[in-house]
């Protein structure tokens, strides 16, 4: 086999893959698999169906086979190596997370020798005590098995960059750190943190990302109780998918109790105390994670979003434009200031920020909204824009690919409030996830002084209003 020395991890995705490698058909592969060894891994949580395998490994397995493996018309082959049949690249989905996702995992691989350049940028950068996760002298906790504890720290390198090809890379590596060390409680914290991210970066539905990413939290935190990490993963779910804000910040104060430096702990603590309506403590907390890590590019989206949350609107506006000049293929500064746009009535701001936030994603729903918004801003302002959102917005709906909170949202900033009520009630009712924004959203202060609404907030586990 001649494997090309720049790829030699290169990951196959699929069982049809893995056949086409070795010149066979799946049924082999599996039976290989089953009977003599084949070494093909799966992902945590995914199911059995979910398989993949690294060439350099199958090379090594065909050299040590026991027997010879039976070719095409029953003739074994002579010992000598095959040829790898090149993989066909998948064609993308943006319907289904899935299909997506399967081809940015497979992209890892390819990329090995900018992994290793990216981690001796984390090494570099940990050492000076900048931010990934823990970014400290010593944060990282050793693994009995140097390749578990290589490809962990590769995955946070990639998953400290948040884009949806990164997020991914994260993910495998963290899923081979497990591989090599099914007992490295980083590695399951790392998985569990990409999983609570890839719902806002990527396409994948909260309803699997969420569950997936608490039962690798629990599982790093029953390896090892005192891993800050594993704590702080666990409170993003309790809040953001369980809706219990309590046992939430008693994970993120038991997180940041474990390591005082913690850059993810301050940092999810400081959107958690934002959304709770607690701006000021929420400053003073993202500000502790800017003073740990403050190149972090999400940090000071963050803060960002909080001063806009605090009433420091112009503050806000102006440094999420900074981070967009500098990284103007990061989410985050996009969708924040299309949501400070549509509040300040900066229409045609909000407009280009949604495009853009859209396209980032791939999100072809997000597409059809943001152009039937342009066209109707164009014949009507404002009013026109919102009435052409919610012609597309009921479309979606009705077709079950939007949720019935963003059709509320939309119905309240035209006011009309009773279809915004009975949407959102229905919203909770199916656990949409942007249901634990109610307290702060802009669009849906019209709705504050309804008693309807202010059960709404008790349902969601979040504090009355004051």
């Amino acid at each position: 086999m001649q494997n090309d020395p720049a790829q030699p991890y290169r990951r196959l995705t699929s069982w049809k893959s893995i056949g086409e490698f070795f010149g066979r058909d799946e049924r082999t592969v599996k039976r290989w698999e089953s009977q003599r060894g084949l070494p093909v891994h799966r992902v945590p949580g995914a199911g059995r169906a979910s398989v993949y395998a690294y060439t350099s490994e199958l090379s090594e397995w065909l050299k040590t086979a026991e027997s010879p493996l039976d070719a095409p018309g029953g003739e074994p082959f002579s010992g000598g190596e095959v040829q790898a049949v090149p993989t066909p690249a998948p064609q993308e989905s943006t319907d289904t997370f899935r299909d997506r996702i399967g081809w940015l995992l497979a992209i890892a691989g390819a990329i090995l020798i900018l992994a290793i350049a990216g981690l001796a940028v984390y090494r570099r950068n940990f050492s000076s005590g900048s931010a990934l996760a823990n970014a400290r002298p010593g944060a990282v906790k050793p693994s009995g098995n140097p390749e578990a504890e290589s490809l962990y720290l590769q995955g946070m390198y990639y998953w400290n960059k948040r884009t949806p090809e990164s997020l991914n890379q994260a993910l495998d590596y963290f899923t081979q750190s497990i591989v090599r060390d099914p007992n490295y409680a980083p590695a399951y914290a790392g998985l569990a943190n990409c999983y609570n991210l890839l719902r806002e970066f990527t396409l994948m539905p909260a309803k699997d990302a969420y569950p997936r990413a608490m039962a690798a939290a629990k599982r790093a935190i029953a390896l090892d109780d005192s891993l800050a990490e594993a704590h702080s993963a666990l409170a993003f779910g309790d809040f953001y998918w369980s809706w219990d804000a309590p046992a939430a910040e008693s994970e993120f104060r038991r997180a940041i109790a474990l390591d005082p430096n913690s850059v993810v702990a301050h940092h999810w603590y400081a959107t958690f105390l934002m959304v709770l309506g607690r701006p000021q403590e929420a400053l003073e907390e993202i500000d502790k994670a800017r003073k740990l890590s403050p190149e972090s590019s999400s940090i000071l989206a963050d803060k960002g979003l909080i001063l806009f949350s605090a009433g420091q609107t112009k503050e806000a506006i102006a440094l999420l434009k900074q981070v967009e000049t500098a990284e103007p293929t990061f989410l985050s500064p996009h969708a924040y200031l299309a949501d400070v746009s549509l509040k300040i009535r900066d229409y045609k701001e909000y407009l280009a920020e949604s495009k853009k936030t859209a396209l980032l994603l791939q999100d072809q729903n997000r597409i059809k909204i943001a152009t039937a918004g342009e066209r109707g801003f164009a014949e009507a302002g404002g009013p026109g824009m919102l009435r052409a959102i919610l012609v597309v917005q009921k479309e979606l709906y009705e077709q079950g690919k939007i949720g019935a909170y963003e059709l509320a949202s939309t119905y309240c900033l035209l006011g009309d409030r009773q279809h915004a009520l009975k949407l959102l009630q229905v919203a909770i009712a199916t656990h949409d996830e942007r249901d634990i924004s109610l307290r702060i959203d802009p669009n849906l202060q019209a709705l504050h002084e309804s008693p309807a609404f202010r059960t709404m907030l008790t349902q969601v586990g979040l504090p009355p209003l004051g």
